[in-house]
């Protein structure tokens, strides 16, 4: 079973070759998921906040599941960053940034991938101070063909792109020189969640798990 020291001592980016990208909707399933994606070899999950039991979700995870690097993403708000922190999140994840919003993540002291799209946005997420971020949506918006064009001009930037990434796209985007990692939400299919078979969800991960 793969575990983590209590404090981040790596980059965000090189935790898990995929970021388990999860949406909860019943608070019971939040345990069982953490315990299965560890179980298959990824300590890491980043838990939208789309669902009213999200942060309980969050709060139960960090409390029963300290071997799993817990996040929360879809942050859009200044005031859901501090929610996050406080309801046990390790790292937090946008799908777009403002000034504001890099801002608020930043004062969490958490490690943090703010989202980008285009190499503007990433340009001013590098002026602010930040190389980490995240590529969203990253097949509308070019996928890795696209990314792989801007390694050169942008060679400071690294994502995690996510967003329609499969698991037969992923190994396209890992063998990228900037990209660390990819989002990826076929790990937890809702049919999957909705049935409680973790057995599957374990299964999923190891397989993602080998694709560093």
């Amino acid at each position: 079973m793969s575990s983590l020291p209590e404090s981040l001592t790596t980059s965000l980016l090189d935790v898990v070759p995929v970021l388990p990208v999860v949406v909860i909707d019943r608070l019971e399933d939040a345990v069982p998921l953490a315990r299965a994606l560890v179980a298959g070899g990824l300590p890491a999950i980043e838990l939208t906040l789309r669902t009213p039991v999200a942060l309980d979700a969050i709060r139960a995870i960090a409390d029963d599941v300290p071997e799993i690097l817990v996040g929360a993403g879809t942050i859009v708000t200044p005031g859901q960053a501090k929610e996050a922190q406080d309801a046990g999140a390790r790292f937090l994840v946008s799908p777009g940034s403002t000034p504001t919003l890099l801002a608020a993540m930043a004062d969490t002291g958490l490690p943090f991938l703010p989202g980008t799209s285009t190499v503007s946005e990433a340009l001013a997420v590098l002026e602010a101070g930040f190389t980490q971020m995240k590529f969203f949506p990253a097949e509308a918006s070019g996928g890795a063909a696209y990314l792989k064009s801007v390694a050169s001009p942008v060679p400071a930037a690294r994502f995690c792109p996510t967003g329609g990434i499969t698991a037969t796209t992923a190994p396209d985007y890992l063998a990228l020189p900037n990209v660390g990692c990819v989002g990826g939400s076929w790990l937890t299919p809702p049919a999957v969640l909705e049935a409680g078979d973790w057995a599957r969800v374990e299964s999923l991960a190891r397989a993602a798990a080998d694709l560093r």
